[in-house]
């Protein structure tokens, strides 16, 4: 509790060059998973059929999903849709088979125990849809990164701004080569859980960039080393609470979330923990390397006001 209570002196700027080292590194190996690997598209970005099944009662996913790799569908999610008794089947599209014909096939795998699920819906996410998906996520993550470099930049300088879309493009990049390398599926809620790493991680570098540019304008004069690497000190503390209490939550959704949430929680969990370490080693180095000083974050002077001397005012 006293490490809570005091503000610590952790030399951190002094490892920064280390650090830009191993985010290089993570950083290249992630772009080579994606462009070798690539990512594992869910049925939301490649299409497939979606087949929902009701049941006279609360039905057992478990032992759905076994009765569908019995049928040969092993790749199928399955997911409660509503009520418990509501089943929705996520199927990858079959060469040569009618979705008539997949959805029978669902059906005869379903009912080989004797139980008498109720076909309620067949729908087929075609290809262009998912490509259409793609599309506009990767349009809506660049997007987000462009404004919060604009609002950076309006907010305290272009040398923080490019800093802070530093750090966010080095979480969205090593969250996605995580997905990549261990083969996870990617679907929407993966992607949402990307553009919520964003603005998770943006909102702790915003925090230490604010207590700098007090810092900066506190001090008459000093190094912005020793400027940032005191205000990283003074919000560790908050950083830690943070990211702990949310890596906590994360855990108990990823734990007891179901396959439904696996994806989602396991973005947000690679994400709180490389955001947390960006924030301080990417977003503050990178400033520090563009020559950030305290004549960036200085207030206009009510001298640059004054009319010059002989001037008529």
């Amino acid at each position: 509790m006293k490490f809570f209570s005091q503000t610590p002196n952790f030399d951190f700027m002094a490892q920064r060059k280390l650090a830009l080292l191993i985010s290089a590194v993570l950083i290249i190996a992630s772009i080579v998973s994606l462009a070798t690997r690539q990512l594992n598209f869910g049925i939301d970005f490649t299409g497939g059929v979606i087949v929902e099944v009701g049941y006279p009662e609360a039905a057992d996913l478990d032992a759905i999903r076994g009765q569908l790799a019995d049928g040969g569908f092993g790749d199928a999610i399955v997911q409660y849709f509503g009520a418990r008794n509501d089943v929705m089947i996520r199927l990858a599209p079959r060469d040569g088979e009618s979705n008539a014909d997949l959805s029978t096939e669902v059906l005869k795998a379903l009912r080989a125990d004797g139980a008498r699920p109720d076909l309620r819906r067949v729908e087929f996410v075609g290809p262009q849809v998912g490509e259409e998906l793609t599309v506009d996520g990767s349009l809506a993550t660049i997007i987000a990164l462009l404004l919060i470099f604009a609002y950076v930049w309006f907010r305290f300088h272009w040398k923080f701004s490019t800093g802070a879309v530093a750090a966010l493009g080095h979480d969205v990049i090593i969250t996605l080569g995580f997905f990549s390398f261990l083969h996870l599926e990617f679907d929407l809620t993966v992607l949402a859980a990307v553009l919520a790493v964003i603005g998770y991680s943006l909102n702790d570098t915003i925090v230490v960039f604010d207590r700098c540019r007090e810092n900066f304008r506190r001090a008459a004069a000093g190094d912005a080393k020793a400027t940032i690497n005191r205000s990283v000190n003074e919000n560790l503390s908050r950083t830690l609470v943070t990211s702990l209490t949310t890596l906590l939550a994360l855990i108990a959704l990823r734990l007891i979330g179901g396959e439904v949430m696996a994806g989602f929680s396991t973005a947000l969990i690679v994400g709180v923990v490389v955001g947390t370490y960006s924030s301080v080693y990417v977003a503050s180095p990178v400033s520090i390397a563009l020559g950030v000083s305290r004549e960036d974050v200085m207030p206009p002077s009510d001298d640059d006001d004054r009319p010059a001397d002989g001037a008529v005012v």
